[in-house]
């Protein structure tokens, strides 16, 4: 399917079109004759109206909608959609088509006149209602009236990030965490989330098989057109990659490996750069392109791929016990921030006596291991004879900020650009259990405002020192806030995170829908049992609906835990306001442990 615009030819067709459409909601044919004036298509206006065209290739024209007015309001005037290509996703495309168009030539307010039955898919597109008004066409007939205010301009940050265009994007999650340790034994779940690393992606490269399915909700959810997947790379045995657009998988073939090009065993399970440039016919598809390459994060391997070059200090702040020297260095300079005492301990023996030193004093210690990801390498002792046992040295012992005030976990997300300019992203309220992070919220009203200005000020102040040292890339700050109200940066993430992905699909659904998007993100929700693929895609589907019934919007992030002893998925939430992303997730949660019950007698 594509999107073009209408021709004056094609008019008549046009409005015949409209009318049958009109008719699915089961008008007479009085009433519908009493409507065609209004929705007559003339051939003269098709130009002043912005009329589009949804057209496939094998089914011709499946859809039409207008953008009318002048800049900065306008109006939704068409947007209707063949009868027998309703619940394709024809409708959706048509209207993220539109909101695109109004952002570009700077409208900052469309409104939408509706039919009654078309009102629930507006406002599950973000539309919202502001009253009534008078039909065009039936005297005495009142229709429903909705707006969609764009709150955030199209360039900043997100124009910085990929220059405005589509991307390649690259779940190198455990080829990222493998520079410095093992890999988490999550970190093939996590790289699904690399289909959010920008907000519009035109390729996903995964190193493990995802559901064939899934990346159709994603693009459905946020107004993507089609997708190219090569998923499985490093899976044993990989022989090709899969490339999944909205419209079914097709198979493109790449041999496992070039003989001249083999991937080291230590790397097959991690090194999905390596991968990709073990099959020279993926890569050369990736550089005809001429898209940004997006990465988790960078590693020697990704800059051979990308041509970019990974300075020998580019990585350094993402070591912990680096970060902590940086924050004592800015902190002169940022009163409203407060970094708390950190100790090396060369031996795990050596920081089993501080421990035991501070426990003596009635003093919490957080231990930390030079590098971890999600709270992996921490654990809080606040009691040395109930400690767990410890990694082997070099050890971080650190003052445990202690404080009840909410928010409590924060980050802030900035970017750096290839000329090495500093771009603040935002901040986020973290949802953290002990030391483990469960995802994160983004949007209006999240983070008070004085905070954060406190916030971003210390984040751009990071962001330009890891700039100095060579950093290209996304970053980011986490805090948690003291007693005193004052927040202690804690690490810097010199990668892609759960809270970037927020700000990902933040940025996208505000572009296409309109408004100022609420987003969060739910890493670990638990299933009831164990779903295979086409049962979870079930579940997601009529979830996706229901949420759609509470103005929410349902984008499924990591859907390759459903079959693990412990299944679980992960989700992406957006509304409008709290109370209503709230009731989503409580939704979510609600119906994945209902699937318990598919198995009880």
């Amino acid at each position: 399917m594509r999107i073009r615009p209408a021709r004056a030819e094609e008019a008549t067709a046009l409005t015949e079109l409209v009318l049958r459409s009109k008719a699915h909601w089961g008008y007479d044919a009085e009433f519908l004759e009493a409507c065609r004036e209004e929705l007559t298509v003339r051939p003269g206006e098709i130009a002043d109206r912005r009329i589009v065209v949804a057209e496939d290739a094998d089914l011709g024209m499946l859809g039409v909608a207008s953008l009318e007015g002048t800049a900065p309001q306008g109006r939704v005037g068409l947007c209707f959609v063949e009868p027998r290509a309703i619940g394709r996703g024809v409708g959706r495309a048509l209207y993220s088509h539109v909101m695109g168009a109004a952002r570009d030539l700077g409208f900052t307010r469309i409104t939408i006149e509706s039919d009654p039955n078309a009102e629930p898919f507006y406002r599950r597109m973000g539309a919202r209602p502001v009253g009534r008004t008078p039909s065009g066409s039936i005297a005495g007939r009142e229709l429903p009236l909705l707006e969609v205010v764009f709150a955030t301009p199209r360039d900043g940050w997100t124009h910085a990030w990929t220059g405005g265009r589509r991307a390649v994007h690259l779940g190198n999650v455990a080829e990222f965490q493998s520079q410095f340790g093992p890999a988490s034994s999550q970190a093939a779940h996590y790289s699904c989330l690399a289909a959010l690393i920008s907000p519009h992606p035109a390729v996903l490269i995964l190193p493990r098989a995802v559901p064939p399915d899934w990346i159709d909700l994603v693009g459905g959810a946020l107004g993507w057109g089609p997708v190219e997947v090569y998923d499985g790379l490093t899976e044993p045995g990989a022989a090709s990659g899969m490339d999944r657009s909205r419209t079914g998988p097709v198979r493109r073939l790449f041999p496992a490996a070039d003989p001249a090009l083999p991937v080291p065993p230590d790397e097959q399970a991690s090194g999905l750069s390596r991968a990709v440039l073990s099959r020279p016919a993926l890569a050369e598809r990736l550089k005809s392109l001429g898209l940004p390459l997006v990465p988790w994060g960078r590693t020697p391997a990704f800059a051979e791929l990308a041509g970019e070059p990974l300075g020998p200090d580019a990585l350094r702040y993402e070591s912990k016990r680096a970060a902590h020297e940086l924050f004592t260095r800015l902190s002169p300079a940022h009163p409203g921030i407060r970094v708390p005492e950190q100790w090396q301990a060369a031996t795990r023996r050596a920081a089993a006596r501080l421990l035991r030193a501070r426990s003596r004093e009635g003093r919490a210690t957080v231990v930390k291991t030079e590098h971890g990801a999600g709270g992996s390498g921490t654990w809080v002792i606040r009691d040395y004879g109930f400690r767990p046992p410890l990694p082997r040295g070099p050890l971080l012992l650190e003052e445990f900020v202690a404080g009840e005030t909410e928010p409590r976990d924060l980050t802030f997300d900035g970017l750096v650009d290839t000329a090495g300019r500093v771009h603040e992203v935002g901040v986020a309220v973290m949802d953290v259990e002990g030391t483990a992070y469960q995802g994160a919220t983004v949007g209006p009203g999240v983070v008070p405002q004085p905070l954060t200005e406190t916030l971003a000020r210390f984040g751009r102040a990071v962001g330009e020192r890891i700039a100095a040292s060579g950093y290209r890339g996304w970053f980011d700050v986490d805090f948690v806030t003291g007693p005193d109200g004052r927040p202690a940066p804690t690490e810097i993430n010199l990668r892609m995170t759960g809270p970037s992905v927020a700000f990902m699909v933040k940025a996208r659904l505000d572009e296409t829908r309109g408004g100022d998007h609420l987003v969060r993100t739910v890493d670990h929700v638990p299933l009831g049992a164990r779903l295979p693929g086409p049962e979870l895609s079930a579940l997601l589907r009529e979830t996706a609906k229901r949420c759609g019934g509470i103005d929410a919007v349902l984008v499924p992030s990591i859907p390759t835990a459903s079959f693990e002893p412990a299944p679980r998925l992960g989700v992406v939430l957006a509304a409008h306001t709290r109370e209503r992303l709230d009731a989503a997730e409580a939704l979510v949660r609600a119906a994945a442990q209902d699937t318990g019950r598919m198995f009880t007698p």
